[in-house]
């Protein structure tokens, strides 16, 4: 997974979305991408984007009909556009999309599984190329540090769940953060 870090501390959409379109621009033509992100209008700004440099494009957002959905995912999968732009939530389930080999997350999701599911649309069975990932986090702004608590939440139930961790050495504070538990 590559973490591209975007000058900050902009907060400008557009800078968000041109870094996305960057990052396709700068792969050999011959990829295809998944770009996601939890806000519907990133998602219109980077089709916008997109077609400004003659990206082809679909988008499946919450709205779009079931029977629609199946007919892109298909059709991406031939080959027909270069793009598919994906609300996170409406993304994160049902989907195989392995015509993709590139996936971009525009922003920060809290919940780790739920970006791991979005990315887990390119890795499925029939995937026959190896996928990148890049995470877009703005330097200086709150996404390093959502970034940050993420890593440390994955790497603490690694930890636990392949047993080089011992019950003797974790903290009260380790164990509510596993379990949910507000810590006070």
């Amino acid at each position: 997974m590559f973490f591209l870090m975007i000058r900050g501390p902009t907060r400008s959409t557009q800078s968000r979305s041109s870094a996305a379109s960057d990052v396709y621009k700068r792969q050999e033509s011959d990829h295809r991408v998944l770009i996601f992100s939890q806000f519907r209008g990133m998602l219109d700004i980077t089709e916008e984007l997109l077609q400004e440099v003659g990206i082809s494009s679909y988008k499946l957002t919450g709205s779009t009909p079931s029977d629609s959905r199946q007919e892109m995912t298909r059709a991406f999968n031939q080959g027909s556009r270069d793009a598919f732009l994906i609300s996170l939530k409406a993304g994160g389930v049902g989907l195989n999309l392995t015509g993709a080999d590139t996936v971009i997350l525009i922003d920060l999701w809290w919940n780790p599984a739920v970006e791991m599911q979005a990315i887990s649309r390119a890795h499925r069975i029939g995937q026959k190329q190896n996928v990148e990932v890049f995470r877009l986090i703005t330097r200086g702004t709150i996404e390093e540090k959502i970034l940050e608590l993420q890593e440390g939440k994955k790497n603490l139930v690694t930890t636990v769940l392949d047993g080089n961790e011992s019950c003797a050495s974790m903290t009260v504070e380790d164990i509510k953060e596993i379990l949910g538990i507000a810590i006070s």
